[in-house]
Protein backbone atom coordinates (compact mmCIF):
# COMPACT_ATOMS: atom_id res chain seq x y z
CA UNK A 1 0.00 0.00 0.00
CA UNK A 2 1.17 3.54 -0.71
CA UNK A 3 2.43 5.92 1.95
CA UNK A 4 -0.05 5.96 4.89
CA UNK A 5 -0.18 9.76 5.02
CA UNK A 6 -1.66 9.73 1.51
CA UNK A 7 -4.58 7.51 2.52
CA UNK A 8 -7.62 7.99 4.75
CA UNK A 9 -8.79 5.54 7.42
CA UNK A 10 -10.50 3.42 4.74
CA UNK A 11 -7.37 3.17 2.59
CA UNK A 12 -8.65 5.57 -0.08
CA UNK A 13 -6.19 8.01 -1.55
CA UNK A 14 -6.48 11.51 -0.13
CA UNK A 15 -6.30 14.47 -2.45
CA UNK A 16 -6.65 18.14 -1.68
CA UNK A 17 -9.98 19.32 -3.06
CA UNK A 18 -8.29 22.14 -4.94
CA UNK A 19 -5.61 19.91 -6.49
CA UNK A 20 -6.05 19.92 -10.25
CA UNK A 21 -3.65 18.48 -12.80
CA UNK A 22 -2.23 21.29 -14.97
CA UNK A 23 -3.48 19.79 -18.25
CA UNK A 24 -7.07 19.78 -16.95
CA UNK A 25 -6.78 23.38 -15.83
CA UNK A 26 -5.52 24.36 -19.28
CA UNK A 27 -8.32 22.43 -21.00
CA UNK A 28 -10.98 24.12 -18.84
CA UNK A 29 -9.56 27.54 -19.63
CA UNK A 30 -9.18 26.85 -23.35
CA UNK A 31 -12.81 25.70 -23.61
CA UNK A 32 -13.84 28.67 -21.43
CA UNK A 33 -15.72 26.45 -18.96
CA UNK A 34 -13.58 27.05 -15.87
CA UNK A 35 -16.33 29.18 -14.29
CA UNK A 36 -18.85 26.39 -14.97
CA UNK A 37 -16.51 23.88 -13.32
CA UNK A 38 -15.96 26.14 -10.31
CA UNK A 39 -19.72 26.67 -9.94
CA UNK A 40 -20.34 22.94 -9.53
CA UNK A 41 -20.59 21.47 -6.02
CA UNK A 42 -17.31 20.30 -4.47
CA UNK A 43 -18.30 16.63 -4.76
CA UNK A 44 -18.84 16.99 -8.52
CA UNK A 45 -15.53 18.76 -9.06
CA UNK A 46 -13.79 16.09 -7.03
CA UNK A 47 -15.62 13.25 -8.81
CA UNK A 48 -14.72 14.61 -12.23
CA UNK A 49 -11.03 15.02 -11.38
CA UNK A 50 -10.70 11.62 -9.69
CA UNK A 51 -12.56 9.91 -12.54
CA UNK A 52 -10.24 11.42 -15.14
CA UNK A 53 -6.91 10.79 -13.41
CA UNK A 54 -7.93 7.30 -12.25
CA UNK A 55 -7.92 6.02 -15.83
CA UNK A 56 -4.69 4.16 -16.55
CA UNK A 57 -4.61 4.77 -20.29
CA UNK A 58 -3.96 8.27 -21.61
CA UNK A 59 -6.56 7.64 -24.33
CA UNK A 60 -9.23 6.99 -21.71
CA UNK A 61 -8.16 10.01 -19.63
CA UNK A 62 -8.53 12.19 -22.72
CA UNK A 63 -11.95 10.70 -23.51
CA UNK A 64 -13.15 11.39 -19.97
CA UNK A 65 -11.72 14.91 -20.04
CA UNK A 66 -13.61 15.62 -23.26
CA UNK A 67 -16.83 14.27 -21.75
CA UNK A 68 -16.43 16.56 -18.73
CA UNK A 69 -15.73 19.57 -20.95
CA UNK A 70 -18.75 18.80 -23.15
CA UNK A 71 -21.01 18.41 -20.11
CA UNK A 72 -19.81 21.66 -18.57
CA UNK A 73 -20.29 23.48 -21.86
CA UNK A 74 -23.81 22.12 -22.32
CA UNK A 75 -24.90 22.51 -18.69
CA UNK A 76 -27.60 20.46 -17.03
CA UNK A 77 -25.55 17.24 -17.14
CA UNK A 78 -23.28 15.46 -14.66
CA UNK A 79 -21.67 12.16 -15.61
CA UNK A 80 -24.27 11.67 -18.36
CA UNK A 81 -27.08 12.15 -15.85
CA UNK A 82 -29.58 14.97 -15.57
CA UNK A 83 -28.40 17.82 -13.34
CA UNK A 84 -31.06 20.56 -13.42
CA UNK A 85 -29.14 22.87 -11.06
CA UNK A 86 -26.44 23.45 -13.69
CA UNK A 87 -28.74 24.13 -16.65
CA UNK A 88 -27.81 27.13 -18.73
Amino acid sequence: MANKELRDKHGHLKRKSDEMPPHIKVALEERQVRADFDARPAYQRSDYLAWIVRAKEVRIQEKRLQQMLDELEAGGVFMRGDHPASRK
